[in-house]
């Protein structure tokens, strides 16, 4: 029998879908965004996740940045594509095409439709069990607020125990590392993948907790694994340190900017020509942009030089 698959661990940064300033996709930019983040020296990259505006893109739209992106990594680092829909068979569907053009693992929200469309336990655990049928290859269950789903510990080891191939917890809800601790301490050898998100802005904490994944922007991936592969190999003092040089702007990108962040460092970087948002998602005010621009230039992220 083949031993199975090392756990994924490390650095896992979402990729932002790039457009024109007309707010059509820019292809181009879209494969320098890659080239990118392989060249930050990534662990995997995630796809078509809400950092991705993936909920302003049309199916075809969707379509495309797969295809273009599974062309364009090319197996050279595992790919994360994020396959959340309200309705199972649409989520199934996305995420057989996915495994098919050559994902390793599928992202999934709980299923939601606005604040009051929600799936119970056994609805959620039926849609992952489709999916995973679907997929066949691993699951990350995305615990977020913007579903508005509350998923328990206890919920979670069970989704696990019942559909074996949910096997990764993004958690990024309030308390995160209390949370996870409580995840591995009930799941075990279950949990196989403890990750956390947001921008990296609880990531000490969450590391300390017992995570052993992060899944971030594509502002600063090449500054935070570091944090991260010493935290993983014992150095904590050395991890603690770089993180606290980093904090200005993992905070400042968390709370003041969001998704736009990315593009606007990359476009600042030469590495895509347009930071551009699609409405109704507004472009930041320029002092929120040169602030953001000062910040990064005192760490000098790899995306802030790299199409330079």
């Amino acid at each position: 029998m083949a031993d199975a698959p090392a756990p994924y661990r490390g650095i896992y940064p979402i990729a932002p879908v790039v457009f024109r300033d007309n707010g059509d996709l820019d292809l181009d930019g879209n494969q320098r965004v890659l080239e990118c983040m392989i060249d930050q020296g990534v662990d995997g990259i995630c796809i078509l996740a809400n950092y991705s505006e993936q909920f302003l893109l049309s199916d075809d739209e969707r379509d495309t940045i797969l295809d273009l992106s599974m062309k364009t990594i090319a197996d050279r680092v595992p790919v994360i594509v994020t396959c959340s829909h309200f309705a199972t068979r649409i989520a199934a569907g996305r995420a057989q095409s996915a495994a098919e053009a050559g994902a390793a693992m599928i992202m999934l929200m709980p299923p939601y439709h606005g604040a009051a469309m929600k799936a119970g336990e056994q609805g959620i655990t039926e849609h992952f069990e489709a999916i995973a049928n679907a997929a066949k290859i691993p699951l990350m269950v995305q615990d977020a607020p913007l579903s508005g789903v509350q998923l328990s510990v206890s919920y979670l080891v069970e989704l696990g125990r019942k559909v074996p191939l949910v096997q990764y917890f993004k958690i990024e809800m309030p308390g995160t590392a209390t949370k996870l601790r409580a995840l591995i301490e009930a799941g075990g050898e279950q949990i196989v993948g403890p990750f956390d998100g947001e921008e990296g802005i609880t990531l000490m904490a969450d590391l300390d907790a017992g995570a052993t994944g992060t899944m971030t922007s594509a502002l600063l991936p090449d500054l935070i694994r570091p944090i991260v592969m010493n935290f993983l190999d014992g150095r904590r003092d050395a991890a603690r340190a770089e993180y606290a040089r980093l904090l200005p702007l993992i905070n400042f990108e968390n709370r003041q900017c969001g998704l736009r962040a990315t593009k606007t460092v990359m476009k600042a970087g030469g590495v895509i020509k347009s930071d551009a948002v699609r409405h109704p998602l507004e472009a930041m005010h320029p002092e929120t942009v040169a602030q953001l621009l000062e910040l990064a230039g005192e760490v000098k992220p790899l995306a802030l030089s790299w199409g330079k």
